[in-house]
């Protein structure tokens, strides 16, 4: 092959063979190219993922009264090992808990059914601190440990009802005249 004749920066005429100058430009062409971004995108950063959770939010749902479980509920979860008892509020159906280092609210619900004597249910769920449901192990793993443990205890926590006996008519006394 023939050297090419090219000038350099100052005038002077040099030779360059011909398949190295070729090879040179096509390859500063290519880097000069994709570093534009001219021939194809570049793919974005791979960041680590992790495992997708299950669907399973680890709600469920007891044929019982609320008062009942959220009692059975805060006994389980005071002697229950990784779990640190934060506060409670019983008129929201309410724990507030750290287990394994995350902080979660494990919420006792009722379930408006057709008439009272379609029974009672109550849901069990685990919440964010902000008030959103959560799906994460812990919460799921929390919540299937509470499903298995409250029906064998609810019978120990169980407040019991009391009913008033109905009333006696009074007798009416007549005025005598």
């Amino acid at each position: 092959m023939e050297p090419i004749a090219i000038r350099d920066r100052h005038g002077a005429r040099r030779a360059v063979p011909g398949r190295r100058w070729a090879a040179s430009a096509t390859l500063l062409f290519v880097l000069l190219a994709g570093g534009c971004g001219g021939i194809r995108e570049r793919p974005a950063p791979v960041e680590p993922v992790e495992p997708e959770l299950p669907v399973d939010t680890g709600e469920f749902t007891l044929a019982d009264n609320v008062n009942d479980i959220w009692n059975t509920v805060g006994q389980i979860l005071v002697r229950l090992d990784g779990v640190e008892y934060e506060s409670r509020a019983q008129m929201m159906g309410i724990y507030a808990l750290r287990y394994r280092g995350e902080r979660l609210l494990i919420r006792t619900q009722a379930i408006v059914i057709g008439t009272p004597t379609d029974g009672v249910l109550t849901r069990v769920l685990a919440l964010a601190p902000d008030g959103k449901p959560i799906h994460s192990r812990a919460a799921v793993e929390l919540l299937g440990v509470l499903e298995q443990r409250i029906p064998v205890e609810i019978g120990k926590y169980r407040t019991p009802v009391k009913l008033k006996k109905p009333a006696k008519p009074k007798k009416k006394k007549r005025k005598s005249a």
